[in-house]
């Protein structure tokens, strides 16, 4: 690593990439936390970029909410429908799959995700926080019996929108987290346990503004984690991360594994 000195003191001029490919290589106990980010080359939009955000429009910001779908729900299904056959062809990028990587190295703790689409699965990475729940499943809204959503897809596809519970009749909803509900409990503070634990937190495409999840590198920063923000757009804690790389996420993942060996 070349060194330079300004008035006595020796500064690096290791770029951002190497710094932190070399936090990477120097932690043992490293959570993740990605965001929606992570799965647009994947196919499937983001949610708060300026340009291409899907709750850009007000409509679908609010039908995303759980009064919006108590509302509307067969509106919710009718932009479901649109959007579902993304979810379902969506292969792992390579920043999933560089994360499942350093899982089987045995430097990822584990994964703290927003995302409801289930790629860190498909990659191979084993222990997975959703907070926002998932896709695969629903449930029922009158007597609670669960589905997969191969039966939701079916019954959307024959036109039963909204789709309903074959017993009690009722609206099926999938097992995500709506605006307005809390997340799961036990999940979140699972996962805020290991927080405590780890080493270094890495930050991949989510862009820190929903609570409670914009708190987690706060948790991390208070146990003395090193921090690392890999996201397009700025963040709130950029002026308190050791690396920000502020740039597009599979260039980035390239270059980590061209440096780090990983």
């Amino acid at each position: 690593m070349l060194e330079v000195s300004v008035q006595g003191k020796a500064l690096s001029t290791e770029g951002p990439i190497e710094r932190a490919a070399h936090f990477i290589k120097e932690a043992f106990n490293i959570v993740a936390l990605t965001g929606a980010g992570i799965s647009t080359s994947a196919g499937i939009p983001d949610f708060r970029s300026p340009e291409s955000g899907f709750f850009n429009d007000p409509e679908t910001m609010f039908l995303f909410t759980s009064w919006g779908f108590a509302q509307n729900p067969r509106g919710f299904y009718e932009m479901g429908k649109r959007l579902l056959p993304l979810f379902l062809n969506a292969k792992p990028t390579k920043a999933h799959l560089f994360l499942a990587r350093l899982e089987k190295m045995g430097r990822l703790r584990c994964i703290i995700t927003q995302n409801i689409d289930g790629l860190h699965q498909k990659a191979g990475s084993e222990r997975v926080f959703e907070v926002h729940g998932n896709l695969r499943k629903g449930r029922c809204t009158g007597c609670k019996k669960e589905c997969t959503l191969e039966e939701i897809s079916r019954k959307i596809a024959d036109n039963e929108i909204p789709p309903l519970c074959d017993g009690c009749k009722s609206i099926i909803r999938p097992n995500i987290i709506l605006f307005g509900e809390p997340l799961p409990e036990g999940v979140f503070l699972e996962a805020v346990e290991e927080l405590k634990r780890c080493d270094l937190l890495l930050v991949i495409g989510s862009s820190l503004v929903v609570y409670p999840v914009a708190d987690i590198p706060l948790t991390a920063l208070e146990h003395n984690a090193k921090l690392i923000l890999l996201n397009r757009l700025p963040t709130q804690y950029d002026d308190r991360a050791d690396v920000v790389l502020q740039m597009y996420i599979e260039e980035a993942i390239v270059k980590l594994q061209d440096v780090g060996g990983f």
